[in-house]
């Protein structure tokens, strides 16, 4: 059994299947917080793991428990873990940034897995969590570069620290009037108009770059569903790019290095 890791800013997302399997088909899946760390050991304890592939952007601290739980779960103690990294290249997927390294392993993880799903296509892929990513993948498969601006969570939070008598909004799950008649659902309008914004911006520039080409937009991450409610462009809702993109890219990836 394989086992794909997803250590994000918040939460831990993981998925096994067997070797071999088709993308996505997972055997079992499951998300815990940070705080909930300890919860693993009982979901992974019956998996059978043979080999684990995880991208970690939450930090030493959580790689170390991380490692510290697969080894009590493993009998004989588990095989090193492949700690995804990004690379000048990797699973078909040129990486077009200037310090290859320094683009987030879950971004470029988020990147080949959109392009297993959508082969030859220029892609834009978005994904809303913490913070909000917007990256555009060539159809010939070099990842160009993206931008980065707060989630919609911190977006509303920050103005209403900074904003006096404003509560805290936490993004709703309808559809928002544009123009809201009370002011939490307008830091959320807000919020949201920012986003949608962001990423039609870049869906245009995309197809400056590539004219004459069909730009897939793939929207992902916890607030994904309702990003893609309020975007005047085409696009699709996918979950777990991330371990997608782990599972397109680990039969190049050695037990203890990135590929």
């Amino acid at each position: 059994m394989m086992l794909f890791i997803d250590a994000g800013n918040t939460r831990i997302k993981w998925a096994a299947a067997e070797a071999g399997a088709q993308l996505g088909a997972w055997s079992s899946f499951g998300s815990v917080a940070h705080e909930q760390l300890a919860q693993l050991a009982l979901a992974w304890r019956d998996l059978r793991i043979g080999r684990t592939v995880a991208s970690n952007v939450a930090g030493a601290g959580v790689r170390a428990s991380l490692e510290q739980i697969l080894s009590s779960v493993v009998d004989g103690g588990a095989p090193p873990v492949a700690w995804f990294a990004s690379s000048p290249a990797c699973a078909g997927l040129r990486n077009g940034y200037r310090q290859a390294q320094q683009l987030g392993s879950d971004r470029f993880a988020s990147a080949i897995g959109a392009r297993a799903l959508f082969p030859e296509r220029a892609l834009l892929v978005v994904t809303c969590g913490t913070a909000t990513t917007i990256d555009a993948v060539s159809a010939d498969g070099v990842f160009t570069g993206g931008m980065i601006l707060p989630g919609l969570k911190l977006m509303a939070a920050s103005l209403a620290r900074g904003t006096a008598q404003l509560p805290e909004v936490v993004a709703q799950g309808e559809r928002l009037p544009l123009f809201a008649d009370n002011t939490e659902e307008a830091i959320v309008s807000g919020c949201i108009s920012a986003h949608a914004g962001a990423i039609e911006r870049a869906f245009a520039g995309l197809a400056r770059l590539c004219p004459g080409e069909s730009i897939q937009c793939i929207v992902s991450g916890g607030a994904g569903a309702l990003i893609c409610a309020h975007l005047a462009i085409p696009c699709v809702h996918v979950d777990n790019l991330v371990l997608l993109g782990l599972q397109t890219a680990a039969p190049q990836l050695l037990p203890t290095s990135p590929c």
